[in-house]
């Protein structure tokens, strides 16, 4: 039996892959801020959460993240840049899931297939940003891009057959883009099926990628 850990288990799109895979009778482990105190921006919680788990996982999805910071909106504007809301930005979404990679590698198996995925976004492309705007936001998944993919060089020495990715889920109809849909949106459930999806059909030649819901290549 598959078995997964889904770090962010209380967000829209967490709640909902652990509903999906535990639909089609997989195993599934859980850590979020809200259920296990888990916070990603304090490696001490990340390593003493990740250290109470055993045996290896098949899958580890990062789903957290923010837009902003509380009380703030995506900046619109260079003049709207604080550099203390992006520093903290940065800490939940770039450098807290290169953190979980950090502390569950011990976690993914040398010898067989495994992937470990983190949520990204389309705005945090450089190649594809033809509006300019959400500094913070954008700036710290295209860390997150690139922490990932450098990671996925390494691990690929260690556990040849593991499989490192970032992925854009698209427009998801959840509390975290409430405020700031402008196209339409799916629902969380539909979300979950799509990422599973992609998740499933990924290989070692994927591995240090960036692809959307629909499996397809996001430019960096």
């Amino acid at each position: 039996m598959a078995r997964t850990l889904i770090v962010g288990a209380s967000g829209g799109i967490g709640r909902a892959l652990v509903q999906s895979l535990q639909s089609r009778g997989e195993s599934v482990a859980v850590l979020s801020r809200s259920s296990d105190g888990l916070d990603l921006t304090d490696e001490e919680s990340v390593m003493d959460r990740l250290g109470r788990l055993y045996g290896t996982f098949d899958r580890i999805v990062v789903a957290t993240g923010a837009l902003s910071g509380p009380g703030r909106g995506p900046e619109k504007s260079l003049k709207s840049l604080d550099p203390e809301a992006a520093a903290a930005l940065f800490a939940l979404n770039a450098i807290g899931p290169t953190l979980v990679l950090k502390h569950a590698l011990r976690l993914m198996p040398r010898d067989r297939r495994s992937v470990f995925a983190a949520l990204s976004a389309r705005v945090g492309s450089i190649g594809d940003n033809r509006l300019g705007g959400w500094y913070s936001y954008r700036a710290s998944k295209a860390a997150l891009n690139q922490l990932v993919h450098t990671a996925a060089i390494e691990v690929s020495r260690s556990h040849p057959e593991a499989i490192c990715v970032v992925l854009h889920p698209g427009t998801v109809a959840t509390g975290f883009t409430r405020d700031y849909r402008n196209h339409p949106a799916v629902s969380s459930q539909q979300a979950a099926v799509n990422l599973l999806g992609v998740l499933d059909g990924l290989s070692t030649a994927d591995t240090g990628g960036f692809f959307d819901w629909a499996s397809q290549p996001v430019p960096w």
